[in-house]
C-alpha cells in the first residue's frame, strides 16, 4: 500500500510544476485535434454533447468550462492573493511594470480586433478574446526553453499572466455572463462572506470550504454569472498567513488536480476542432476570426511591450537590473498564447463557432514557437556573453 502512495506523491508533486502541467494540457489538445480531424470526429461531437444527468442539464463540455475552470481560477485566484500580499504586487514600484503591460495587453489587442472586425455583424460579441494570456502554457514554454534566464523574467511574466487573468475575470463577470438574478447572487455573496470568515477565523475544515465553494458556484450560476468567478473569489478570500499558510495548502492539494485534470479535460473538450485547409484559409477570411489571431499574436507583443516600455521610459517603473528589454520582447511574444481563457470567453461570444477556435489555436501556436525561438536565442547570447 505505501508503495502507490508514493507513486501518488511524487506524480502529485511533478504536476505542481508549470513544465509538466503545460505538457499534459498540450497532449490533451493534441489528442482532441486527431479525434476532431478522424474519421471519428461524429464520437467526439456526441462526447462533448452528453448531457450530465442532474437538476444543471449541463453538457460534458458545459460542465468543463463552468465547473472545471473554477477549480483553475481557484489556484490563479490563491496565486494573485499571494502576490498582493508578500508577492510583487505587495510592492508599488516593482509590481507597476508587469500591471501596467497587463493592462496595455489587453486593450491593444482588443483594439486590433475591434479594427480588423468592424462592421462584421455581432462581432462586438468577441472583443475580449484575444485579450487574455494562458498562465499554464506560457510559464510551461518558459521553463522547457528558458529556464537560464534570470527568475525576474519568470516573476515579470508571473505577474503579468495573473494580473491578466483578473482582468479576464472580471471581463467574464461582466460582460459574458446572464441579466443577474438577484436572490441566487445575495446568496453567493453571503456565502462566499462565510468562507472569508472561517479563513480570517483560521477554521480548518477542508470538507466544509469545498461544501461552501460549491454551494457559491451552483448560486452564481443559478444567478446567471459566469460560475468560474466563484473559483477565483475563493482563492483570493483564503488566508496567505502562516507557514504554510491556509492558502499555501490548499494549493498544494487543489494545484496538481488543476494541471493533471481540470484543465486538460477542459483543453481536451474544447480544442477539437476541424483542420483541413479550408478551416485554416477560413481563419484569414472571417474577419472575427482574424481579428483574433492578430489581437493574439500582433496586440498582446505591441501592449505588452509597449506598455513596459512606456511605464519605465515615463519614471514610474523600473526595470530589474537582471534584465534587459530583449528579454521583455521575448515574454511579450509569450503573452499571445491565449488558449484556456481565449477559448472560454470564445464560447461564451460565439458557441459551437470552430472559427475563432481555430483562430486561438493557431495564434498560440505561433505566439509559442516565436517566443520559444527567441529565448532560445536570449539563453545562447547570455552564455556567450558570460564566457
Amino acid at each position: 500500500m505505501r508503495r502507490p502512495l508514493h507513486y501518488a506523491a511524487q506524480v502529485a508533486e511533478a504536476l505542481r510544476t508549470e513544465t509538466i502541467g503545460g505538457v499534459i494540457m498540450l497532449i490533451a489538445t493534441v489528442l482532441a485535434l486527431i479525434w476532431a480531424n478522424s474519421p471519428w470526429s461524429g464520437a467526439y461531437e456526441a462526447l462533448r454533447s452528453v448531457v450530465v444527468p442532474g437538476p444543471l442539464h449541463l453538457t460534458l463540455y458545459e460542465w468543463a468550462a463552468d465547473g472545471l475552470l473554477a477549480i483553475f481560477f481557484f489556484v490563479a485566484g490563491v496565486e494573485l492573493k499571494e502576490e498582493f500580499v508578500h508577492g510583487e504586487l505587495s510592492r508599488f514600484r516593482d509590481a507597476i511594470l508587469p500591471v501596467v503591460a497587463a493592462l496595455a495587453g489587453m486593450v491593444v489587442p482588443a483594439l486590433i480586433y475591434v479594427g480588423v472586425s468592424w462592421g462584421v455583424p455581432n462581432a462586438a460579441r468577441g472583443w475580449a478574446i484575444p485579450t487574455a494570456t494562458d498562465i499554464a502554457f506560457a510559464l510551461a514554454v518558459l521553463a522547457v526553453t528558458a529556464s537560464a534566464l534570470p527568475m525576474a523574467l519568470r516573476a515579470f511574466l508571473l505577474t503579468l499572466a495573473v494580473v491578466d487573468d483578473l482582468g479576464a475575470i472580471i471581463v467574464i463577470a461582466l460582460f459574458y455572463g446572464d441579466k443577474p438574478s438577484f436572490l441566487p447572487l445575495l446568496a453567493a455573496v453571503v456565502v462566499l462572506a462565510v468562507f472569508g470568515l472561517l479563513q480570517r477565523r483560521r477554521v480548518r475544515s477542508a470538507f466544509l470550504y469545498v461544501l461552501l465553494g460549491v454551494a457559491a458556484w451552483v448560486l452564481l450560476h443559478e444567478a446567471g454569472i459566469h460560475p468560474t468567478v466563484a473559483g477565483v473569489a475563493c482563492g483570493l478570500l483564503m488566508n496567505v498567513d502562516g507557514d504554510p499558510s491556509p492558502a499555501a495548502r490548499a494549493d498544494h492539494v487543489v494545484r496538481p488536480v488543476s494541471a493533471g485534470f481540470a484543465v486538460p479535460v477542459f483543453a481536451f473538450l474544447a480544442a477539437g476542432v476541424p483542420l483541413d485547409l479550408s478551416a485554416l484559409e477560413g481563419v484569414f477570411t472571417d474577419r472575427i476570426a482574424l481579428g483574433v489571431l492578430l489581437g493574439l499574436v500582433v496586440g498582446k507583443f505591441v501592449g505588452v511591450f509597449g506598455g513596459a516600455w512606456l511605464s519605465v521610459r515615463l519614471g514610474f517603473a523600473r526595470i530589474s537590473p537582471d534584465l534587459v528589454w530583449r528579454d521583455i520582447a521575448a515574454v511579450s511574444v509569450l503573452a499571445g498564447i491565449g488558449f484556456t481563457v481565449s477559448l472560454l470567453i470564445g464560447d461564451r461570444a460565439y458557441q459551437g463557432d470552430t472559427g475563432v477556435t481555430t483562430a486561438v489555436l493557431m495564434a498560440s501556436v505561433i505566439a509559442s514557437l516565436l517566443a520559444a525561438a527567441l529565448l532560445r536565442i536570449r539563453v545562447r547570447t547570455r552564455a556567450r556573453d558570460d564566457i
